[in-house]
């Protein structure tokens, strides 16, 4: 039980790290002035020439609110929105922790905040429940050029027949297997980017692999991290709490689950995960760049930052693959990351929440933007092509065959019990817990939560 609270309390720690804060000033209006000249320049094409960005906007002002703003060279979506419509951001910086306490009061306030973002796995279909948000239906066209590349995705995630979210893009790079292709060479080990190229990188494969390096007694360990369990489970196609005709499914008997869940279990028993108490209960991607540790499962944003950076973690020879494709599936899935908004109920303004949506699928699905983007993972964070090929690929799995569990989006009761080291998801790879034993204790848990929250219930 000690051990449970340990990584229950590491967890929350994770949480806490990742959910950086802003408590910036409020009612700031975004510009955009760190942009390179190139990309400043392919912005005013995309406002100037796209046939796609159609009409005007009479009420110029979105509100938008959130623990960021758009000033960065990242969201060049708001240059085209200021060149194309005259637009502009009035942003609500609010701390991360309490970002629904602050919305909820907005809305009481009749403040009029337009939209706040989809991106966070607990937005939906929570918001839609409470009725924070409201649907999009009458203001985005998902059959139309701008949005039909992302259509089978927003079709997904509707909530009672209508659309909530809307989803500017779908990435791969929620989780991938970060590795030390020196460590792989020196130990003689097949190269997981090869097989995968040779499509045979499957649960089975990354294994074996683990069978053959791991030694705790020598110092030499498995898989580190806190997103495995999660992005695994996502191989199999079947989300713990999925949504189907609007409302919410729970799939913890499914056989797909059981059978990720035994495979965890036994990657456990065999020693292939790391054990953290050794070390505080801290990660030890350090190891990777040292040749101690073979596998590290998380975000892309590990390698979003200067080569000098990454390198000191990861090693010089860094690479990553997807995770691996369940052995059993006829689809190859990986967990997916959406970008996107939701308009917030006493919204004064959503056609022009529509508009600035339309200016980021515009960016999105410019060519010369995609390859400057790309020029700036070589340039800046000193990429290879073997990786810019492997995130593309990944990005392209993603788009094919979308899945996002929703068992964050709903309540924090079910989020909290579903990612509990004891009884939930997380309980087989760092425990060897069954998922028989999970099952029982939580099954008749969820299906009360699910069903309030189908019926309103909040």
């Amino acid at each position: 039980m000690m051990k449970i609270k340990k990584i229950l309390i590491m967890l929350a720690a994770i949480s806490m790290t990742a959910a950086f804060a802003s408590c910036g000033k409020e009612k700031e209006s975004s510009s955009v002035d760190n942009l390179d000249s190139a990309t400043r320049e392919e912005l005013a094409l995309i406002a100037a020439q796209d046939s796609r960005l159609t009409g005007e906007l009479e009420n110029k002002t979105v509100k938008w609110m959130a623990n960021w703003g758009f000033s960065t060279e990242s969201h060049s979506e708001l240059v085209v929105f200021q060149e194309r419509y005259g637009g502009k951001v009035e942003e609500t910086i609010v701390p991360w922790e309490s970002r629904y306490e602050k919305l909820a009061t907005s809305i009481n306030g009749d403040e009029g905040i337009d939209f706040f973002p989809a991106g966070d796995a607990d937005a939906f279909p929570k918001g839609a429940i409470k009725n924070m948000f409201v649907p999009v239906d009458e203001y985005i066209d998902f059959d139309s050029d701008l949005w039909k590349d992302v259509k089978k995705f927003n079709d997904m995630m509707q909530w009672d027949g209508s659309h909530y979210i809307i989803c500017t893009d779908l990435n791969g790079d929620n989780t991938a297997v970060i590795y030390n292709k020196d460590t792989i060479e020196e130990y003689g080990l097949d190269d997981p980017a090869e097989l995968f190229e040779k499509g045979e990188w499957t649960w089975d494969t990354f294994k074996s692999i683990l069978d053959e390096f791991v030694d705790p007694e020598n110092g030499l360990y498995g898989i580190d991290g806190y997103w495995t369990e999660a992005a695994l489970s996502v191989t199999t196609g079947v989300p713990y709490i999925g949504i189907k005709g609007g409302k919410l499914v729970n799939n913890l008997r499914d056989p797909a689950l059981e059978r990720v869940q035994n495979f965890m279990a036994e990657l456990y028993k065999d020693g292939c995960v790391i054990d953290k108490e050794q070390f505080d209960w801290n990660e030890m991607p350090s190891f990777i760049g040292e040749g101690k540790e073979l596998f590290y499962p998380c975000g892309l944003w590990a390698l979003y930052k200067p080569k000098a950076d990454w390198s000191k973690t990861f090693g010089e020879n860094v690479a990553f693959v997807p995770m691996p494709k369940d052995p059993e599936s006829d689809v190859y899935y990986i967990p997916s990351t959406l970008e996107g908004y939701m308009m917030v109920s006493g919204g004064k303004n959503p056609e022009g929440v529509a508009k600035f949506a339309d200016c980021k699928r515009a960016t999105l699905l410019n060519e010369n933007l995609q390859k400057i983007g790309n020029e700036m993972l070589v340039e800046a964070h000193g990429w290879n092509q073997e990786m810019l090929d492997m995130k593309d690929k990944m990005k392209e799995m993603a788009m094919a065959n979308p899945i996002i569990d929703s068992y964050t989006g709903v309540s924090a009761d079910i989020a909290s019990t579903l990612d509990s080291g004891e009884y939930g998801i997380r309980a087989s790879l760092q425990g060897g817990v069954s998922w028989a034993e999970t099952v029982a204790a939580c099954y008749s848990v969820m299906d009360a939560l699910i069903n309030d929250a189908n019926n309103g219930i909040t």
